[in-house]
């Protein structure tokens, strides 16, 4: 038995690449906490997680000062312990996003951890049920850019292999119309057209603006409303063939039970970052799998290609690349797909010398 002798904390700051605004808010900066566990066996485990800008400092408060201490000196393998005492350690916080970010660090440390010592890449080591995944970009369909830019970015992605492409919306509805509409005539059919809303409606207006999408045959409606209105949701399932799409905003494995068995939506968009971690991450999963409900996942590229991998219902894999400046290798990409990593571990080719030559000042702590 391997105990957990020595855990590494830091963060850094990235910075988009694109300048990325949707109906409510800019993603400005992602704070990207960075988790490293080593074990008595001098095996180490690296996991991250991330905010969009705000709450970085308090994420690193909480693995500094409660849950790391609590994870020190147990069985690197009990990973499926250590989240659940870490869960009820923190039952006054939980479920909220600072709690399930923190969580996310810790988890996918001890998940790459476990991969590394046994030999395995994660995608095999979680289940190893599909070998690539189809990618669709997010990169060009920013709601500050206007129709010409969309149309480029668009045509750009299908040329590069890329099967579908997600545009934001929530401006006046005539002008999501006809920016959905230049899209979708210079691609043609058989290129996927997803929509974005970021929960800015209400459920009088998702209703309206679903009918008025519906004709342009678009793949998805995502978060059209507050997250936590899942009767909104459910309304507007029963007004729209439109397939509604959650789950970004989403911080536990109940909430996603709620959605699923009150037919609120029809594509689980479940993120590692903020439900806490790879173990919750597979839950939901396969819950969705149980309901023939296919996942496809927020964000975090780099890792969600590993775990879309690992199980038959994931669809698709969201090209946001944001790890660029800390890794030596890239995703791989083979004709619009992307392809998971062999190599033991997550799947992450972590550059070290870099990352430690953008730790946020103040931000490192070692416990042992």
């Amino acid at each position: 038995m391997a105990k957990i002798t020595r855990i590494e904390l830091l963060m850094v700051d990235l910075k988009p690449k694109v300048k990325r605004v949707d109906a409510i808010q800019s993603f400005v900066s992602q704070e990207t906490p960075i988790v490293r566990i080593t074990d008595s066996d001098g095996v180490t485990g690296t996991g991250y997680s991330y905010t969009i800008g705000t709450g970085g400092h308090s994420v690193m408060e909480l693995l500094n000062r409660t849950l790391c201490p609590a994870v020190l000196g147990r069985d690197a393998y009990d990973i499926e312990s250590i989240w659940r005492d870490l869960l009820f350690l923190t039952h006054a916080t939980t479920i909220g996003a600072i709690t399930a970010i923190a969580m996310a660090a810790i988890d996918t440390a001890l998940w790459d951890l476990k991969c590394r010592k046994l030999g395995l890449p994660l995608h095999k080591l979680a289940g190893g049920a599909q070998r690539e995944i189809p990618l669709y970009t997010t990169e060009g369909g920013w709601l500050h850019l206007e129709q010409s830019a969309l149309v480029e970015d668009a045509l750009r992605a299908k040329a590069l292999g890329f099967k579908g492409a997600k545009l934001k919306v929530g401006r006046p509805i005539h002008e999501d119309v006809a920016r959905i509409t230049a899209v979708r005539e210079a691609v043609g059919p058989g290129f996927e057209i997803f929509t974005d809303a970021n929960q800015a409606f209400a459920v009088d207006e998702a209703i309206r603006r679903a009918r008025a999408y519906e004709p342009l045959d678009i793949g998805w409606l995502e978060e059209p409303l507050p997250a936590d209105d899942i009767s909104g949701h459910v309304r507007l399932s029963e007004h729209t063939s439109l397939p509604i799409a959650v789950g970004e905003s989403l911080y536990s494995v109940s909430h996603f039970r709620e959605y699923l068995q009150r037919h609120a939506a029809s594509v689980i968009q479940v993120d590692v970052g903020r439900i806490g971690g790879i173990t919750p991450w597979l839950k939901v999963a396969h819950m969705a799998e149980c309901f023939n409900i296919v996942v496809s996942p927020h964000f975090l590229m780099e890792l969600h290609v590993s775990l879309c991998a690992a199980v038959p219902n994931a669809r698709w894999v969201e090209y946001i690349p944001q790890l660029d400046d800390l890794t030596t290798e890239h995703m791989t990409i083979q004709n619009g797909k992307a392809r998971p990593s062999d190599a033991p571990g997550l799947g992450i080719a972590w550059d070290f010398a870099a990352i430690d030559r953008q730790v946020v000042e103040g931000s490192r702590s070692i416990i042992q």
